[in-house]
């Protein structure tokens, strides 16, 4: 456990360490398989008041700090990431309503989004606006009954299943990212349209897919927080969102460290493990190396937000270098285990597949370097 860690984070970060290995871990390859939606787990999983790790407890949550999201983001990792990134896309939501819903809007969509009665998306990203949002174009005007929403969106986590969205339109073209604000659409409302759900390469259990927006007639009171104040409520949450991926990336690796070493001591060629190879043990080495510091820049990134501190360039470089050495390392994972590791079914093949995506989602890896180095010539 990492300094100034209590005794109640040892005793989450094990809860969360169960959950993983005993209801996680033996649905992962299934699930991969399938591509399906674990509706129950999730059910489960807020039953063991694992949503909404630092939301507060009057409004469902655990209470806790950005640590303890990062310790149970990295455990619940290692038994599947689609699992825990569904976990850090319910504490994005709840860390916005949180902070900025109103009492009847915490009550409507907060309090059943952590009991998994309401499933959530975060509707951000379109064709032309990925990384860079200048271009997004999803556009809602004001009338006297509230709002009208028209645009599309496409990569959206949960899109095919979710029951609403979090949806950051612009409000005032000419005003740039200060003409931008964020607003809760239900799914089912007249003019709401599902495109196709995509099959990915890995995190395959998370639903992907586009929403399209035609003359969406919303309230009022579907707007979240202050109207053209969209684009910083989204930045203010995305620090803890770029340590939650870094722990993702870490417990994937971990996992695949675990596979790596029991495999090279059973494996055996030449009259011998092959864990006695130079070659495979300078590959676990790295492995293990690369766990530990990335586990630190988490813990320390996490930290500094639990102490008010700006933590930007802290957790930029824990997500560039956690999710690089997940990709690495697991590519050293398969490698180790020869042939099998090719093989699906085999549990390092998924976790390369499953590794890749978090060097380009919550800011690419290319983002993460500009981010460093703007603030280190500032």
């Amino acid at each position: 456990m990492p300094a100034g860690a209590s005794d109640w984070h040892a005793a989450l970060r094990e809860a969360a360490r169960r959950f993983a290995e005993q209801e996680i871990a033996p649905l992962a390859a299934e699930l991969d398989e399938t591509e399906q939606y674990p509706a129950e787990l999730y059910r489960r999983l807020a039953e063991a008041g694992l949503f909404g790790i630092s939301v507060p407890e009057a409004l469902g949550g655990a209470g806790a700090d950005v640590l303890a999201y990062a310790l149970v983001m990295e455990e619940l990792s290692r038994g599947y990431a689609s699992v825990a990134d569904q976990v850090g896309l319910v504490e994005l939501l709840g860390t916005l309503l949180t902070q900025h819903g109103t009492p009847a809007q915490q009550d409507r969509y907060l309090r059943p989004l952590l009991k998994a009665e309401r499933r959530c998306a975060y509707a951000l990203t379109e064709a032309e606006a990925g990384s860079d949002l200048a271009g997004l174009r999803t556009r809602a005007r004001r009338t006297d009954e509230g709002w009208v929403l028209d645009g599309a969106k496409l990569w959206i986590h949960n899109a095919p299943v979710a029951h609403f969205a979090a949806v950051l339109a612009r409000t005032d073209p000419e005003a740039g990212h200060r003409g931008m604000s964020i607003f809760l659409v239900e799914l089912d409302r007249p003019g709401v349209t599902r495109d196709r759900k995509e099959h990915k390469m890995g995190q395959r259990a998370s639903q992907v897919g586009g929403l399209r927006f035609e003359n969406v007639r919303l309230p009022a009171e579907a707007l979240l927080g202050q109207e053209g104040r969209g684009f910083h409520m989204m930045m203010s949450v995305l620090d803890k969102g770029r340590v939650g991926i870094a722990a993702l990336a870490v417990g994937i690796l971990q996992a695949a460290l675990e596979d790596s070493i029991g495999y090279a001591k059973q494996r055996r060629q030449f009259g011998q493990a092959i864990g006695e190879f130079q070659a495979v043990q300078w590959m676990l080495a790295d492995m293990a190396k690369d766990a530990h510091a990335a586990r630190l820049m988490v813990q320390h990134a996490a930290q500094r937000l639990d102490r008010g501190e700006r933590a930007t360039m802290e957790a930029s470089m824990a997500k560039c270098f956690a999710s690089d050495a997940a990709v690495a390392r697991t590519a050293d994972a398969v490698q180790i285990h020869g042939g099998s590791g090719y093989i699906r079914g085999v549990r390092v093949e998924r976790l390369y597949r499953d590794a890749k995506i978090t060097q380009i989602y919550e800011g690419t890896n290319q983002i993460q370097r500009m981010i460093m180095a703007r603030g280190l010539l500032a």
